[in-house]
């Protein structure tokens, strides 16, 4: 098992596969954002042993809200379209030997599959409410991101639907 931290939270992915944060890859930080302003990452990428790459987007809004309820799918919609722009030149040009192979492992993945994990405060309050519906937020999602993955997935440490990692 591997772990990755991210937020608050530790991701635990299955022997065998790769996985690595875009945004702590030298090519991303160093020559990637310097293209244009506003390029952001998702926050993992990993592929599995089957070779399907998966995008994994964390947010956590027990601690604080940083986006809005109603932007959340565009940011998380920019951030995949920016990574997937990412991939090719990074497969080709990155320095480091790690984030050349794992991007060259999800531009040559067999599927892909987009997933936000999404924190909210178990108890709903005036400060922190439980505001964000992952149903309607899910489905805002497969518009957006419908050619790249029909099926996004919304999930919650307690609502992992059936996927092969853990979080705590």
């Amino acid at each position: 098992m591997t772990a990755l931290a991210i937020d608050n939270l530790t991701f635990t992915f299955p022997n065998g596969w790769s996985q690595g944060k875009p945004d702590d890859w030298a090519f991303y930080r160093n020559q990637f954002v310097r293209m244009r302003n506003g390029i952001k990452s998702v926050d993992v990428l990993t592929v599995d042993v089957g070779g399907v790459a998966w995008m994994i987007e964390v947010k956590d809004y027990r601690l604080n809200a940083r986006t809005k309820p109603s932007c959340l799918a565009d940011e998380v919609a920019s951030k995949v379209f920016d990574t997937l722009a990412m991939l090719l030149p990074a497969r080709t040009h990155a320095n480091d030997a790690d984030e050349a192979a794992l991007a060259c492992k999800a531009c040559y993945a067999t599927g892909l599959r987009i997933v936000l994990h999404l924190e909210q405060p178990a108890k709903h309050s005036r400060l922190r409410p439980r505001a964000i519906d992952p149903s309607a937020l899910q489905m805002k999602l497969r518009k957006l991101l419908k050619p790249i993955d029909p099926h996004p997935l919304v999930v919650e440490r307690n609502r992992m639907c059936g996927l092969a990692w853990g979080v705590v």
